[in-house]
């Protein structure tokens, strides 16, 4: 076994803790694992994230908070695909993830799930929600 680990990276403009703490709050045993913070040298806003890492329900994702701003941002070309275990998680999880977001597909059963939607976050991380 190599001592190569492979961890989705996201990158934020500002906006990376936000994210993290409504994220680590909708997934069970989810949690903020370590957070480096920018000081008042730089290079991003102080107090901003340097690096952060979290545990998605087992799945470590790595966040920053850049400081150069770039001529792009989250694509639903890579998303996080969810199975949750009851409707009214999926439903609740959907809700708090789908406000102030774009609904891709919305809630239905589209023959592949028995509930199932994908969705752009407030943040504009993608999600895929289903129930298996």
């Amino acid at each position: 076994m190599s001592g190569t680990t492979i961890r989705p990276f996201l990158m934020f403009e500002g906006k990376a803790e936000e994210a993290m703490n409504l994220y680590v709050s909708l997934f069970p045993g989810s949690r903020v694992e370590s957070i480096s913070r920018y000081g008042a040298e730089g290079p991003g806003a102080e107090g901003t994230v340097q690096l952060a890492s979290l545990s998605l329900s087992g799945q470590t994702v790595l966040c920053i908070d850049s400081p150069a701003k770039h001529a792009f941002t989250f694509t639903p070309s890579f998303s996080f695909f969810a199975d949750l275990e009851t409707e009214d998680e999926l439903e609740r999880i959907a809700a708090t993830l789908g406000e102030g977001g774009t609904i891709l597909m919305p809630l239905g059963n589209y023959g592949f799930s028995r509930k199932f939607t994908w969705l752009n976050d407030r943040f504009g991380v993608s999600w895929q929600l289903n129930l298996p």
